[in-house]
């Protein structure tokens, strides 16, 4: 790009309100690091825990260190994005004065995870505003984040899932022990989680019927909506896909499959996150017609959802061959230890290629009804 040619501005939005919070800190380190700074100018918009937006220092680490996770402090100045989209630019709000223009955005990259972040919320914002944005749209968005619903639309499209059982607030405070039977009908051991959270927050394997009310109870601390889903024998596997440019089909990954050492026998939030004890083989050691099965079948559950952008879809893979889709995450971690990334560098798209990717993909597509 020559000096005369301006750079692509992107704001990088991170932090938010979830339980995810400090992982959606570590995703933007990660990606604020990769990105060509030659093309794009980067405005780094962090989100504090208490919601305030604010402009967060180019310079800040972001990173897990000692097992420390990094956050949204709440300083800086604090910004706001004006609902005009005549407007797309981010404004300066300091106490008695009237908001200041800081600058408008060609698009944003909402490096958000789990509720007020990737549920469909910031995606109406924007849309609202009239700002192009990176990943699903409101109503995939709001849907990929409830796994009940995901489930739901998946089974009616005909696509392969577990068995499970949703419970709901109202449920469980007025009908728990004809909830509590149903549960019990999925047998045991059953996974207890959170309906609408990610990062393996929230979420128990019970093996004893007594201890599903303290699961079910832990699970609603992070959200009164739970899912719990009957233990699935098999291995973990994941699969990337990607929007087509200029309108072309979405595109699937090398899958990765989860090895896990130790005595971990589940892919819970220090598994994935802290200690270490958790490797990915890419290619994972199937035969060709799986591989092809499973990007087939990852392409799919992304349509069926109608997803955009990116996405990595969660399987496991029976003893006897057949896929059984888990759940779907519109907003994958970018983390060095993420699959997401290394799945698409085993395909071909390194890192700074793959956030290059993401952005021309947004910027292709208008803001509003599609």
């Amino acid at each position: 790009m020559s000096d005369a040619s301006p750079k692509i501005r992107v704001a990088v939005v991170f932090g938010g309100r979830s339980s995810e919070h400090e992982i959606s800190c570590v995703t933007a380190g990660a990606v604020m690091s990769a990105i060509d700074r030659d093309r794009y100018e980067v405005v780094p918009v962090g989100i504090a825990r208490d919601g305030r937006w604010v402009l967060a220092p180019g310079d800040q680490r972001l990173a897990i260190e000692d097992g420390r996770l990094p956050e949204v402090t709440g300083d800086g100045k604090e910004l706001m994005l004006p609902f005009d989209p005549r407007s797309r630019g981010l404004m300066v709000v300091e106490p008695g004065r009237v908001p200041a223009t800081l600058a408008e955005v060609d698009v944003v990259l909402p490096l958000l995870h789990g509720p007020y972040g990737e549920d469909g919320t910031i995606q109406g914002m924007l849309e609202m505003a009239g700002v192009r944005y990176v990943g699903s749209g409101v109503l995939s968005s709001a849907v990929c984040m409830d796994k009940g619903y995901m489930k739901l639309i998946w089974q009616a499209r005909g696509l392969p899932v577990g068995r499970h059982v949703l419970i709901n607030d109202r449920e469980w405070r007025t009908a728990r022990t004809a909830t509590l039977d149903e549960v019990k009908q999925l047998g045991l051991p059953v996974f207890v989680k959170p309906a609408r959270a990610g990062s393996s927050m929230g979420i128990s394997k019970v093996e004893a019927e007594a201890d599903l009310v303290a699961a079910i109870e832990a699970a609603r601390e992070h959200d009164p909506k739970v899912i719990v889903e009957a233990a699935i024998v098999g291995r973990e596997i994941e699969c990337g896909v990607l929007q087509g440019l200029s309108g072309g089909p979405a595109e699937a990954s090398v899958p990765a499959e989860i090895l896990m050492a130790g005595d971990r026998d589940f892919y819970d939030f220090e598994t994935k996150y802290l200690d270490g004890t958790t490797s990915l083989a890419i290619p994972p050691d199937l035969p060709p017609e799986a591989v092809a099965e499973v990007q087939r079948l990852a392409v799919a559950a992304f349509e069926a959802l109608d997803c955009e952008g990116l996405a990595r879809v969660d399987f496991f893979y029976t003893p006897d061959g057949r896929w059984i889709l888990n759940e779907i995450n519109t907003m994958p971690g970018f983390t060095p230890s993420s699959a997401f990334p290394q799945m698409w560098a085993a395909s071909g798209l390194d890192y700074p290629a793959l956030v290059d990717r993401l952005i021309q993909t947004a910027l292709q597509r208008p803001a509003g009804l599609r």
